[in-house]
């Protein structure tokens, strides 16, 4: 009976130590397959990297603007400068004068009144023309002035809108400039945080095959042991087991 149950021990200890080497033997080429999974992740990872783009200054194309904003200042102009005097009204007074002396000198011939006479009808003639030339003339200098200032109202309208359209001509520059830029911005953030993320995603799988290189490592150390253990267990049943005197 004693050699039988030693062998029947010695059959599960063999058993076991089968299994401990099975595990052994997995454990190993989960550690190679974990290893190969680590190298494929860190070559990932340096393919990555070097992929990068390159940093980006959004702002390397803005212009300077300065030079649409002209002087306008060649648009102006003095229409008061040219105001002239309103010398017809004097000439038409003089002509008019001259008229009414001259019929009153035929009236004085034609009806033999006195010298006085003639002297108050030419003073009153005069006075009358006199009065019509200075509205005229006052008329006139009024329509120059009006003319001058409707000038002077109209240069100052052109200006402000000349104003207006460069100033909208630099401020409209400014904003696609630096859409532009905002741009280049957001392409660059877009596509670093993508890269950021593959390279996270990379170094998270060499990590995971850290893990299980040293988990296999680990699960094949105690597979040894175990069996290693199981083998001498086996054999130390073997000699207890064996009839004595043999």
């Amino acid at each position: 009976m004693g050699v039988v149950t030693g062998i029947i021990a010695g059959a599960s200890l063999l058993a076991s130590g089968i299994g401990a080497a099975t595990a052994a033997s997995a454990a190993k080429k989960q550690a190679k397959n974990a290893k190969t999974a680590k190298g494929r992740a860190e070559a990932e990872l340096e393919s990555i990297k070097n992929s990068r783009q390159d940093i980006i200054n959004p702002y390397a194309g803005t212009t300077n603007l300065s030079s649409m904003a002209t002087d306008l200042s060649g648009n102006l102009n003095n229409p008061f400068a040219q105001l002239g005097v309103a010398t017809q009204a004097a000439e038409i007074q003089m002509e008019q004068s001259d008229i009414a002396l001259a019929n009153t000198l035929d009236t004085i011939r034609a009806t033999g009144a006195s010298a006085g006479g003639a002297t108050a009808l030419a003073q009153a003639a005069l006075q009358s023309k006199r009065g019509v030339a200075a509205s005229i003339e006052n008329q006139e200098a009024q329509n120059e002035k009006a003319k001058a200032q409707g000038e002077a109202n109209l240069n100052q309208q052109k200006m402000s809108e000349a104003q207006r359209l460069q100033g909208i001509a630099i401020s409209e520059g400014q904003r696609i400039q630096s859409t532009n830029a905002a741009g280049a911005q957001f392409e660059f953030q877009a596509n670093e945080n993508r890269a950021n993320m593959d390279l996270d995603n990379a170094q998270g799988k060499i990590t995971q095959s850290s893990q299980d290189i040293a988990q296999a490592n680990q699960n094949r150390a105690s597979a040894n042991a175990g069996f290693m253990s199981a083998v001498g267990n086996m054999g130390s049943s073997i000699i207890s087991n064996l009839p004595a005197g043999k």
